[in-house]
């Protein structure tokens, strides 16, 4: 029949079956991420020189830059999975609550907008900048 008690399933304080999409999606940004900083720290680690012109220098590859834009984009979306958890969480007010949601999502995807475009145009322009 389910779990919970008759009462709990009238009120509908039971299992929303929504949770379980959201904490895979977060396990996989965390393995992604200790992935691609291990490599970003191993790469910087290789580097002869470690000036703006070794480091763009290095960024302008296209090897570099791919790995580069898929962190940004992963360590963004696990950041906004983390802090919509305990906005969620912790803020108890409704409306308090949509409005700080909508800040996050508007701060964590102008951020990585900006971030992606630093790294598209020290790609692209080939380190001429």
């Amino acid at each position: 029949m389910g779990s919970g008690t008759r009462l709990g399933r009238v009120r509908g304080l039971g299992s929303a079956r929504s949770g379980t999409h959201h904490w895979i999606a977060q396990r996989f940004t965390a393995i992604g991420n200790l992935l691609l900083v291990s490599w970003l720290l191993a790469s910087l680690a290789l580097l002869p020189a470690h000036d703006h012109a070794a480091i763009t220098g290095w960024l302008t590859q296209p090897i570099v830059a791919v790995p580069m834009m898929v962190m940004i984009v992963s360590v963004f979306y696990h950041i906004r999975l983390g802090l919509q958890v305990l906005i969620e969480d912790y803020v108890h007010d409704e409306g308090l609550k949509f409005a700080t949601l909508i800040l996050l999502h508007f701060f964590v995807i102008g951020c990585a907008a900006v971030s992606l475009f630093s790294v598209a145009k020290i790609a692209l322009a080939g380190g001429a900048l």
